[in-house]
């Protein structure tokens, strides 16, 4: 990562001391959890949790309260100054008061707002710190996801804030794989990579005005922006490696065909209907929700200091939320079934709570136990090939 990342933990069987840095999980998995009750209220099926405002702030706590406050918390990590921690914080905070009924929701936007302008201006002194273009993606994608925020406080629809926050996401999980694989994709890889995220700035300002243009033309760069990513990214080799490498660049790859499947429908214009639901859900969970589940193992150690070894188990959850998005995306969406788009959507939650309930299991049992001999050998394989 970008901005001198904290060093991944290591895998001796030694336990730390969990990080501080926890409390700022709290919010967000709170907005995990609400964003999946959420989600099962939209489908029509039964939720533990019935709120009158809940299914419709859903998008945005789980883009700007789980996800946000995620990279947020890495970024403020890296940075290693107290003031970073103010833009997880205020997302975290923006997004637990939107769910609650009782307090004014323009008072939940505003506190977002805000989040997401710390967020963009966390960018600056890692900026000065190390001056490269991934990093200035970064910058601009958080930039995105401010301007969506002011949007929305400003009522606008989610519909027309949702080219923002895929703008947001995408680039800022383009930027790190881009740093990641920064050998095999060549000096100039940054350089492309910030010229196609001014492209879907464009994209995004001109869909104001001509939304079908705009969808259009952010369909062509998201194509492009893939395309170019799978061509270079490592992960087409170390896929055929086994272990945790072959898991991470599988999920990699997985989140590659989804981000291609979201570009090709906006290639028909602002989606509406069936094809927003498809967008929507090929970006936040195909592309988002595949790349965090790559990278858990060794991004969430690093910002909590808690070991999170890599299991055989992570497998069936990926496996269930890529098998739940085509059922829901090509059944549900395309053919018009609602069976499969509930049964899909049904399985995309039940994915994230098996992965997110694997992860604690494993992180409880600690590393597995190896011989001393081995240890330095895995730990160096995990570092080299987390890009995988």
């Amino acid at each position: 990562m970008s901005g001198s990342p904290p060093r991944a933990a290591s895998n001796t069987g030694r336990r730390r001391t969990p990080s501080w840095r926890l409390v700022w999980m709290l919010p967000a998995g709170f907005a995990l959890l609400a964003g999946l009750d959420a989600a099962l209220l939209l489908l029509g099926l039964p939720a533990p949790v019935t709120a009158e405002r809940l299914p419709a702030v859903h998008g945005i706590v789980l883009v700007l309260g789980f996800v946000g406050t995620l990279i947020a918390l890495e970024r403020a990590t890296a940075l290693g100054r107290w003031y970073g921690f103010v833009a997880p914080g205020m997302l975290g905070l923006g997004s637990l008061l939107i769910l609650i009924d009782s307090v004014p929701l323009t008072v939940g936007k505003g506190v977002l707002v805000v989040g997401t302008a710390a967020f963009t201006l966390l960018y600056v002194p890692l900026w000065q710190r190390q001056h490269d273009h991934p990093l200035l993606t970064q910058l601009l994608a958080a930039g995105l996801a401010c301007a969506g925020s002011i949007l929305w406080l400003g009522g606008v629809g989610f519909d027309d804030v949702l080219p923002w926050l895929i703008g947001f996401v995408v680039l800022t999980i383009a930027a790190e794989r881009v740093e990641l694989a920064r050998i095999t994709m060549g000096p100039r890889a940054g350089v492309r990579l910030l010229a196609l995220a001014w492209a879907v700035t464009g994209a995004l300002l001109i869909g104001l005005a001509l939304p079908d243009a705009g969808a259009i033309i952010l369909g062509v760069v998201l194509a492009i922006l893939t395309g170019w990513l799978v061509v270079h990214d490592v992960a087409r080799r170390t896929v055929r490696a086994s272990g945790v490498t072959r898991y991470m660049a599988a999920c990699i790859l997985a989140g590659y065909v989804w981000l291609a499947v979201a570009a090709v429908i906006l290639l028909f214009g602002h989606p509406v209907d069936a094809r927003y639901d498809a967008v929507v859900h090929a970006v936040f969970l195909g592309y988002t929700m595949s790349m965090i589940m790559a990278h858990a193992t060794t991004i969430l150690p690093a910002v909590l200091r808690i070991a999170l070894p890599y299991r055989p188990a992570f497998w069936l959850p990926v496996a269930l939320l890529q098998v739940s998005l085509l059922v829901r995306l090509w059944l549900g969406d395309g053919l018009g079934w609602p069976a499969a788009w509930q049964l899909g959507g049904a399985g995309s939650v039940a994915a994230l709570v098996l992965f997110f309930a694997t992860a604690i299991i494993s992180a409880i049992l600690g590393p597995p136990r190896k011989h001393a001999g081995t240890v330095d050998t895995d730990r160096a394989r995990v570092t080299q090939e987390a890009g995988a």
